[in-house]
């Protein structure tokens, strides 16, 4: 049975419509590089992330933990053997992101990338458990290693 042109067109336009939207499954992604527009300033990118409180990525490596059995635990930039947790936010790295996970942590090796999924928050915040004082962080979240 042939296609009538309106049934054609109708499907096309449906066709056309899923292949531009972004599929559920799929996340937003940032660097940790790209968190800043400045070293005092957040870029536009991660403003946008913070006020729309959608599940992101973050690639990156797990800074040694700071105890066992914690939920938390310091994302870097770059590999780092020693915890770069600093005690004020007036000293807070641009190329870190505190992790309040889900779950308890098991640490891996500082060297192994892995990406992290949460939601991104914004400013200077005081975690209640552990006293840290953060100007990024990625809360709710989980890990897996590339």
């Amino acid at each position: 049975m042939p296609i009538g042109r309106r049934t054609f067109i109708a499907g096309a336009s449906a066709s056309i419509g899923l292949a531009l939207t972004r599929p559920a499954c799929a996340q937003s992604r940032i660097k940790i590089r790209d968190l800043y527009k400045t070293q005092a300033e957040f870029s536009a990118e991660a403003k946008a992330f913070a006020a729309s409180r959608e599940i992101i990525t973050v690639p990156g490596f797990m800074a040694p933990p700071l105890k066992a059995d914690a939920s938390f635990f310091v994302l870097t930039q770059r590999p780092m053997a020693v915890c770069p947790f600093c005690e004020t936010s007036a000293d807070w790295p641009s190329d870190i992101v505190f992790v309040r996970t889900r779950d308890t942590v098991d640490a891996v090796a500082f060297n192994r990338p892995i990406i992290t999924t949460g939601i991104l928050e914004l400013g200077e915040a005081k975690d209640e458990e552990t006293g840290f004082v953060s100007l990024v962080r990625l809360v709710d979240a989980q890990f897996e290693l590339i």
